[in-house]
C-alpha cells in the first residue's frame, strides 16, 4: 500500500496503524494481515486489482505487528507455543477482531468486505461471526478453524520458526528468504527483489529488532481461541475460502474445514499455491475476491 501511515488510539485498546487508498465513495474492502505480517504484506498488484474495481482499500497493522502497539504482556514460552498453550495473560482472536471493528468505527465504515490471510483469516472469521452487521462478505485465505486435527503447521516449518530474533536487518532478510524457500511454491515462485524490499521495509517500519517481537503473543492469541468451528456456523455473510494444495504453514485440511463450518461457503483450492501471495497467484486472487464481493452491494 502507498500513502502515509495513519493512527487511531482505540478506546481501551491498542494504537492501530492503518492506511486507506481509493475513492472516499468506493466500496470498502478491509484486508487483514497474517501472523507477524504488517500492512505492507499485501502485494501491490493485488491491491491495484481491487482498486481497479472501484474499491476503497483499508489495510492495517494488527496489534503486536508493524507500527501498531506492542502489548505489554509476557510472551508465551517456546514450550507453550509448541504445546499449543496460551501464555498467562494472552489476548485472543476476539480481542483482535474488536480492534478491527474499532478501526472501522474510526473510519465511519458501517459494513465492509472482509478479507484475511492466515491468522488474518481467523480474525476475519471471528469478526463475521461476532459482528455480523459489519461484514458484507468474508474471504478467508489459507486459514483454518482452530481445530487441532486440521490445518496443522508442518513440523519442518515449526522447527524453522524457532530460534532467537534476528539482530540485524541483513540477518532478518536472510531468514525471511530462507523460510520462504521452505514454505514457498515451485509453481508460483516468489520475486526475490520484492521479498528483499518487503523484509527490509518490515524491519525498518517496526523498529528493527522488535519487528517480530509480537509473534509469540499472536501465536498465543490463536491458541487462546481454541476450536472455533461452532462459532463459524454463525457466520451469515457470503463466504469464499481459498487455499493452496501445498501449504506447509496451514495444511489444506484447514481450508476445507473452514468451508464446511461456514454455511454456504464456497471453497476454491489452487493447485501449486503455497502459504504465500506469490506473483503468479495475486491476479487470480484479486479476481476471485472482486467477483465474490460484487455479488453483495453495500
Amino acid at each position: 500500500m502507498t500513502g502515509p501511515d495513519r493512527f487511531v488510539d482505540l478506546p481501551e485498546g491498542p494504537r492501530i496503524c492503518y492506511r486507506v487508498e481509493g475513492p472516499d465513495d468506493g466500496v470498502p474492502v478491509l484486508l487483514i494481515a497474517g501472523l507477524g505480517l504488517d500492512l505492507t504484506s499485501w502485494p501491490r498488484r493485488m491491491v491495484e486489482g481491487l482498486l481497479d474495481r472501484g474499491a476503497r482499500v483499508v489495510v492495517f497493522d494488527n496489534r503486536d505487528a508493524g507500527c501498531s502497539t506492542r502489548v505489554r504482556a509476557p510472551s508465551p514460552s517456546p514450550l507453550h507455543s509448541v504445546l499449543g498453550r496460551p501464555g498467562p495473560d494472552s489476548y485472543d482472536l476476539g480481542d483482535m477482531a474488536t480492534d478491527t471493528v474499532g478501526l472501522l468505527d474510526h473510519l465511519g465504515i458501517e459494513r465492509a468486505h472482509v478479507v484475511g490471510m492466515s491468522m488474518g483469516g481467523m480474525i476475519g472469521q471471528t469478526l463475521a461471526a461476532r459482528h455480523p452487521d459489519r461484514a458484507a462478505t468474508l474471504t478467508s485465505i489459507f486459514s483454518t478453524t482452530g481445530r487441532r486435527r486440521v490445518g496443522r503447521v508442518a513440523w519442518s516449518s515449526l522447527v524453522r520458526m524457532g530460534g532467537p530474533p534476528a539482530r540485524t536487518v541483513e540477518e532478518s532478510v536472510r531468514r525471511h528468504l530462507a523460510f520462504l524457500r521452505h514454505i514457498g511454491s515451485a509453481v508460483f515462485p516468489p520475486d526475490r527483489a520484492e521479498e528483499v524490499a518487503w523484509a527490509t521495509g518490515l524491519w525498518e517500519r517496526a523498529g528493527g529488532v522488535r519487528a517480530r517481537s509480537g509473534v509469540p503473543r499472536q501465536i498465543g492469541a490463536i491458541h487462546a481461541s481454541g476450536d472455533r468451528t461452532r462459532e463459524l456456523a454463525r457466520i451469515g455473510a457470503p463466504t469464499l475460502v481459498v487455499h493452496g494444495d501445498v501449504d506447509l504453514m496451514v495444511h489444506p485440511s484447514g481450508g476445507r474445514a473452514t468451508a464446511r463450518a461456514v454455511p454456504g461457503a464456497r471453497f476454491v483450492e489452487i493447485e501449486g499455491m503455497a502459504h504465500h501471495l506469490a506473483p503468479g497467484v495475486v491476479d487470480r486472487l484479486a479476481g476471485l475476491i472482486g467477483d465474490h464481493t460484487a455479488r453483495v452491494r453495500i
